[in-house]
């Protein structure tokens, strides 16, 4: 009796048919290095320069400085291998390759999430509770919130890995960019429910961390209502804040809608632009953004960047 996977078309190897589809010129090559070259350049600027300025060593720009490298972590799992297949038109990618960048991607869009959830607290307490604030957000309190930004990402995010690795393959063509589990469950030879089911509740846990996110600054709102000190604190320091949340989770459901319910009869370039928005904005402007609006950052950067033109 023949198996009904007998048919099967995957050998072990996946192509990224996403990559395929761009139709690879120097233009694109150019694009996609110099996009990733500067996310490298604005991201680890700011995490050199917390880490060197003493006086930045403070729970908000701890927490930014762990934003970067969740930037620096997330684009390493797509970019280099997107470079790569550019520039040697290899559209390949080994079946445990796409796994660990579908891992990669997938948690660094959750530890955004979790990130972005330790800084509202943060701002929370700062602006709310000012007096509680050294006992409420001490070092411990860091560290802990540090390690639950990562840990509860892979926590959440094993299952959906150990799930989709169970799948038998009936196909490898993946039409995206890079991997994802969704990819793998429209390759399934059978009904991926459970995949599904345990999306929906992924997606269902990271939009309760957003509406934490927006209750904290309702409470934020009210307490500034009345002090122009507040209110100059929250245009300061959760502007920026705010403005990442709302950029990331616009960038997230785009991905998450397009991944999952897009129309093949979109344009290529529309496409494309759907897929990498999530890898392209948020890493780029959260820099910038928190670069610029921030004073303590925005001051000690210019006073570098005067001494190096002294130094020349």
């Amino acid at each position: 009796m023949t198996s009904v996977y007998d048919n099967t078309s995957y050998n072990g190897m996946l192509i990224l048919a996403g990559v395929m589809d761009l139709k690879p010129t120097c233009v694109f090559l150019f694009l996609a290095l110099l996009v990733y070259l500067l996310i490298i350049f604005f991201n680890l600027t700011l995490i050199v320069t917390i880490i060197l300025e003493k006086s930045l060593h403070e729970p908000m720009y701890l927490f930014l400085c762990n934003l970067c490298l969740n930037e620096l972590y997330g684009t390493s799992g797509f970019y280099p291998k997107l470079i790569y297949d550019l520039f040697s038109s290899s559209y390949m990618i080994s079946y445990t390759g796409c796994m660990m960048q579908a891992v990669i991607i997938y948690s660094s869009f959750m530890c955004e999430f979790t990130t972005l959830v330790v800084m509202a607290y943060d701002r929370y307490v700062a602006i709310c509770r000012p007096l509680e604030y050294n006992n409420t957000v001490s070092t411990q309190t860091v560290k802990k919130a540090l390690l639950y930004t990562w840990i509860f990402p892979f926590i959440l995010g094993f299952p959906n890995v150990m799930l989709a690795s169970q799948l038998p393959l009936c196909g490898s063509n993946i039409d995206r960019l890079y991997c994802d589990n969704w990819s793998f469950a429209k390759l399934s030879c059978i009904p991926a429910k459970i995949i599904n089911i345990y999306g929906f509740t992924l997606l269902g846990i990271f939009m309760a961390h957003a509406l934490i996110i927006m209750y904290s600054y309702q409470r934020l709102l009210v307490a500034c209502k009345n002090s122009a000190d507040n209110k100059k604190k929250f245009i300061g320091t959760c502007g920026p804040h705010l403005l990442s949340l709302i950029n990331f989770t616009t960038a997230a459901l785009f991905d998450l809608l397009f991944s999952r319910y897009g129309s093949k009869d979109f344009p290529d370039h529309l496409q494309n632009a759907f897929q990498v928005e999530i890898l392209v904005i948020p890493p780029l402007l959260n820099p910038l953004i928190y670069g610029l609006r921030l004073s303590e950052i925005r001051k000690r950067l210019f006073r570098k960047y005067r001494k190096c033109t002294i130094q020349n």
